[in-house]
């Protein structure tokens, strides 16, 4: 009588439902002792088998379970790695750029100061250039009118080689 373990768990489970009762027993029956000690011993011989065989099966799947959480463990490990890269890369970038606006705005700041002193130089200097300059006129006009003075006693009358420049 060969085959697996629930087969022969189902023929002991028959012979026990078909054997006689024993009277005035009734949770009590007859059944064959032989046939019942070889179904036994294939039990006895197929369950090393079938527990070392269904041992592999746990061991397999706890060696799948611990491998895929070790993968989900390195997955979920890349994925913060690369969340905290993403966040200090935006983070960087912010800083960047508020260092570079902050940059930007000084320079433009130091280009309107640097233009308005320009302008103001410039401005000063042609103010300074105007006065030199009308000063040097004021005083070539009396020079002049003293040349006039001066070299009309000396002659007679000179004529007058260039008109006199009037002051606007």
């Amino acid at each position: 009588m060969a085959g697996g373990i629930d087969e022969l768990i189902d023929v002991l489970y028959g012979m026990v439902e078909d054997a006689w009762s024993v009277p005035l027993g009734k949770d009590k029956c007859v059944i064959e002792r032989e046939k019942v000690l070889d179904i036994l011993d294939e039990l006895r011989g197929n369950l090393p088998g079938e527990i070392k065989a269904a041992r592999e099966i746990v061991e397999k799947r706890n060696e799948l379970i611990a491998a895929g959480k070790k993968d989900a463990d390195a997955i979920r490990k890349a994925a913060e790695d690369k969340a905290r890269q993403v966040v200090s890369s935006s983070e960087l970038t912010q800083l960047a750029k508020k260092r570079a606006q902050e940059i930007v705005s000084a320079a433009e700041k130091q280009s309107r100061e640097l233009k308005a002193a320009a302008n103001a130089y410039c401005s000063d200097m042609l103010k300074k250039t105007e006065e030199s300059v009308s000063a040097s006129l004021s005083d070539l006009r009396k020079l002049r009118a003293e040349f006039n003075a001066v070299a009309g006693k000396n002659t007679v009358s000179a004529p007058e080689t260039a008109p006199e420049e009037k002051e606007d």
